[in-house]
C-alpha cells in the first residue's frame, strides 16, 4: 500500500475494541478478486478528514474493499441479538466488519464499517457477501435521508468486487463503506443482557453513555437517563420518517440504534400513494412494519431495550420494571408531539391552536380516500397550486381548503413566511421508487452509473424547489403489480 493512502487523513481511535471480548470477534475482511470504486462520496470524505483524491483510486479501492488493512485499524465483527419479526435470535455482524473509529476534524467519532466484506463468526451459514444492487440502494437512500435532514448512517463508497454471489441468480458482488455515529443497537444490549454478565452489561451502558450521551455521565441515575434519552431520540426519529413517507421495512430490534440514527437500508422505500397500510418488503407478509405501524413498533422495540436495562435500573426487580414502564409510557406522547409539530410546519402553521389536529387528520383521510400522492400533495399546497392535487374539485377538499386558509390568516405570521416554513418542511423531491429502480437497473445491467449520479445530485437539496427537480417529482405510471423491495441478504 502506498504511503499516500496510508496518510490519506486516517485517524483511528478504536474504543469499541476495548470493550469486553464477549461483545465482538476479531476478524479481518475476506479479500476480493478485483476491487473497483463505482460510487464515491467526496463531500463525506472531506467531512471525515480524508483525502478524497487519494482515496478515490485503485489503491483506495483496495482499502475500501478490505483487501488492505490500514495501520491503526482493528477489524472486528460486533455481537448482538434481535427480535426479528417478533422472534428473538442471537445474531451479530454476519457480513460486516468494523475497521475502526475515525476521529474527524470537527471532533466527532464515527465508525468505519465495511458491509459485504465476507464471512465472520456470526455468519450463521451465510457467505458474508453483498450484491451490488442492495449496496447501491443503501447508498442512495441513506444519502437522500441525509439531504432530508433525518439522522442516518451514511455511505462513503461502493466497491465492486469482480466476483459473483449466488442468491436466486448470480449477481455482481459489492462492498459498501458505511459511516455511523456507532453501530450500538437495541440488539447489542439484548445480547449483553442475555449472554454476558451484569458487569459487562454495565460496561456497555457506561460506554454508550460516554459516547452518545456524555451530558448524563455524572447523573445520580445515568442508566435511567440513558433509557429516557434514547426514547426521546427514537420518538423524534420515527416522527421524521412519518413526515416524509419513509418506510424502513425491517424494524427489528437489531436495526434500531441507540444513537438515534436510521440504519440498515434493506427493503426500505418511500411511499407514493398515501396509505397507512403500505408495505414494500417482500418478507413482511403480515404488515408488521407497515408505514402506519412504524410508531407502534418503535415503542415495542424500546420496551425490549428497557427489559435489557432492568438489572441496571434498580436492584429490586419490581422497582426496575415499574421504572422502565414509566419511561416507556412517555414514548407515545413524545412521538405524537414531534409528529404534530412537523405536520403543523408542513401546513405552514407556526403555533399550536385548538383544531389543528382535526385539520391535519381530515386532510390525511381525504388523501387516503382519493389515493393522493403523499409528497406531491404537500408540494402542490406549498406551491399554492391546489388545483394540481388529486383532491381538487371534491367538496370535502374545498371546505377543508377554506378552513386551512382561515387558520393561516388567524396567525400573525405573513403568508410569505408560512410558505417559506412549508418549503423547509415539505421536500419537493424524494427518491421515488421507480427512479431508484431506474438507477439500479442501469448500474447492475449496463454498468452505467450516470443515472444514479444524476439522481443523487437531485436528492442533495430536496427543499430547494429547483426546476431541475421537476422530472424527479413525477409520480410513477399506474401498475397492476405492487412495488416490492427485498432485503438483499
Amino acid at each position: 500500500m502506498s504511503k499516500e493512502v496510508m496518510k490519506a487523513g486516517w485517524k483511528f481511535d478504536n474504543s469499541y475494541a476495548r470493550l469486553p471480548e464477549s461483545m465482538f470477534a476479531e476478524v479481518k475482511p475476506v479479500p476480493v478478486t478485483s476491487p473497483k470504486i463505482v460510487v464515491f462520496n467526496e463531500p463525506l470524505a472531506q467531512k471525515l478528514g480524508l483525502d478524497s483524491i487519494v482515496l478515490n483510486s485503485a489503491e483506495g479501492a483496495s482499502v475500501l474493499s478490505g483487501n488492505e488493512i490500514l495501520a491503526g485499524a482493528e477489524p472486528l465483527a460486533q455481537a448482538y441479538a434481535g427480535h426479528q419479526f417478533g422472534h428473538f435470535n442471537r445474531l451479530g455482524d454476519g457480513r460486516a466488519v468494523l475497521l475502526g473509529e475515525q476521529l474527524t476534524p470537527s471532533g466527532e467519532r464515527v465508525d468505519i464499517q465495511l458491509k459485504g466484506s465476507g464471512r465472520t463468526p456470526y455468519s450463521r451459514g451465510g457467505d458474508g457477501r453483498a450484491a451490488l444492487g442492495p449496496m447501491l440502494r443503501e447508498y442512495i437512500i441513506s444519502e437522500a435521508m441525509f439531504g432530508l435532514g433525518i439522522p442516518t448512517t451514511r455511505s462513503l463508497s461502493v466497491v465492486t468486487t469482480g466476483e459473483s454471489i449466488i442468491r436466486e441468480t448470480r449477481l455482481p458482488g459489492a462492498v459498501l463503506t458505511r459511516i455511523a455515529a456507532s453501530h450500538i443497537r437495541v440488539g447489542t444490549f439484548q445480547f449483553a443482557a442475555a449472554w454476558t454478565s451484569v458487569d459487562e452489561l454495565r460496561t456497555l451502558a457506561d460506554y454508550t453513555i460516554k459516547r452518545h450521551y456524555p451530558q448524563i455521565d455524572l447523573e445520580d441515575a445515568p442508566y435511567l437517563s440513558l433509557l429516557r434519552e434514547t426514547v426521546k431520540r427514537q420518538a423524534k426519529l420515527i416522527a421524521s420518517w412519518q413526515l416524509v413517507g419513509f418506510i424502513h421495512g425491517v424494524m427489528n430490534t437489531d436495526n434500531m440504534t441507540i444513537s438515534g440514527e436510521t440504519i440498515d437500508y434493506g427493503p426500505c422505500a418511500f411511499m407514493d400513494t398515501y396509505d397507512p397500510a403500505t408495505v414494500f418488503s417482500s418478507i413482511d407478509r403480515e404488515g408488521r412494519y407497515a408505514y402506519g405501524n412504524q410508531p407502534y413498533i418503535g415503542g415495542w422495540n424500546l420496551a425490549r431495550f428497557a427489559e435489557a436495562l432492568l438489572p441496571l435500573l434498580h436492584e429490586n426487580q419490581d422497582e426496575a420494571v415499574a421504572t422502565a414502564q414509566h419511561e416507556i409510557s412517555a414514548y407515545s406522547g413524545l412521538f405524537h408531539k414531534y409528529w404534530l409539530e412537523g405536520m403543523r410546519a408542513k401546513l405552514g402553521l407556526f403555533h399550536a391552536e385548538e383544531g389543528d389536529e382535526a385539520l391535519i387528520d381530515d386532510l390525511l383521510v381525504m388523501m387516503a380516500e382519493q389515493r393522493a400522492d403523499f409528497t406531491n400533495t404537500f408540494r402542490f399546497l406549498t406551491l399554492e397550486k391546489p388545483e394540481k392535487t388529486k383532491l381538487y374539485g371534491k367538496e370535502p377538499f374545498t371546505k377543508w381548503y377554506q378552513r386551512w386558509q382561515e387558520r393561516l390568516e388567524y396567525q400573525k405570521e405573513s403568508t410569505a413566511s408560512a410558505i417559506q416554513l412549508m418549503k423547509r418542511s415539505n421536500p419537493a423531491v424524494i427518491p421515488r421508487n421507480h427512479r431508484v429502480e431506474e438507477a439500479l437497473n442501469a448500474a447492475e445491467k449496463e454498468a452505467d452509473f450516470t443515472v444514479m449520479n444524476k439522481l443523487l445530485k437531485v436528492l442533495e437539496k430536496p427543499y430547494e424547489y429547483r426546476s431541475e427537480q421537476e422530472e424527479y417529482c413525477l409520480e410513477p405510471e399506474p401498475s397492476n403489480i405492487p412495488y416490492q423491495t427485498f432485503c438483499g441478504t
